[in-house]
């Protein structure tokens, strides 16, 4: 790999009630930074347009924390094209909430319907030979439990796993939608929670996979 590809992350700090953006975006241009060239922005407006970008822009990161607030239907639109064109999109713990628009919770493939209290919580990988995995052992770290109801029309690949009171649920997944790739991570509630090692070539291997500088699982 040669060259540093451009990204645009997307968050919220003025209206953050839980995840702000500015640590998130600390830790991962820490992470990605040797590879990614990071623009943080709170414009959701910057999606409308982000389809005419796409060679500009091969990876978008969602970290937005809109849970209570609507996404316009031309920023839906926008962001959709974007992927269905062959973008890449790397959705990171509460960046879920663009589910506020049902055909954005489609692409993502899963709705967050809840979590337990925030807690110690171990995580696995869940897809023997997958290369989101290369690299990545076991770990643990403190963090907010989500919980998620699948699309089912979306078809997806888990290749992470947390453990609660004894069973194991999904943390991780990715997937194609038109041209583009789509991948989603939960663990990202604090800065913290992006210290263990294993995590931090998780997101470096998400946003390769996604970007398309990482090849595709058999």
């Amino acid at each position: 790999m040669s060259g540093r590809t451009n990204v645009l992350i997307i968050g919220d700090s003025t209206d953050a009630p839980y995840h702000p953006l500015e640590p998130a975006y600390k830790e991962l241009n820490g992470i990605l930074g040797g590879e990614f060239e990071l623009e943080a922005t709170e414009d959701y407006d910057r999606l409308t347009e982000l389809w005419r970008n796409q060679a500009a822009y091969p990876l978008c990161i969602s970290y937005t924390d809109c849970w209570n607030r609507d996404i316009k239907p031309e920023q839906t639109a926008g962001l959709l094209r974007y992927v269905a064109g062959g973008g890449g999109l790397l959705v990171i713990h509460n960046g879920i909430s663009l589910q506020r628009s049902h055909e954005l919770l489609q692409m993502i493939g899963a709705k967050f319907v809840t979590h337990p209290p925030f807690q110690r919580l171990s995580y696995y990988p869940a897809a023997e030979g997958h290369p989101l995995l290369e690299g990545v052992a076991p770990f643990t770290v403190d963090e907010e439990p989500y919980v998620f109801d699948f699309d089912p029309f979306t078809r997806k690949k888990v290749f992470l796993e947390y453990e609660f009171e004894g069973n194991r649920y999904p943390a991780g997944w990715e997937h194609t939608y038109g041209l583009g790739r789509v991948v989603y991570l939960q663990p990202g509630h604090r800065a913290s929670s992006f210290g263990p090692e294993a995590y931090r070539r998780l997101v470096l291997n998400g946003a390769r996979w996604a970007s398309g500088r990482l090849g595709a699982a058999e």
